[in-house]
């Protein structure tokens, strides 16, 4: 029971990576070809973990324009 005694470290996920986890698969797939990486990373930035930085702005204004659409 090593480390019983701190917290657990959780990532901290953005409103947008949160919008961007609800999204269906196939809207997922569209934002990451937009963005020019995988699904794979794509779905790891929404989950709060470490990614290139060129990909997580891209992911943000593929979501912003999504949002513009409405």
């Amino acid at each position: 029971m090593r480390g019983f005694l701190s917290p657990a470290v959780r990532p901290l996920v953005t409103d947008t990576q949160r919008a961007f986890r609800v999204l269906s698969r196939h809207r997922r797939t569209k934002l990451a070809r937009a963005a020019q990486t995988t699904l794979v990373k794509a779905d790891q930035w929404g989950r709060g973990d470490a990614v290139a930085p060129e990909v997580a702005k891209a992911l943000e204004a593929g979501l912003k324009a999504l949002g513009k659409k409405k």
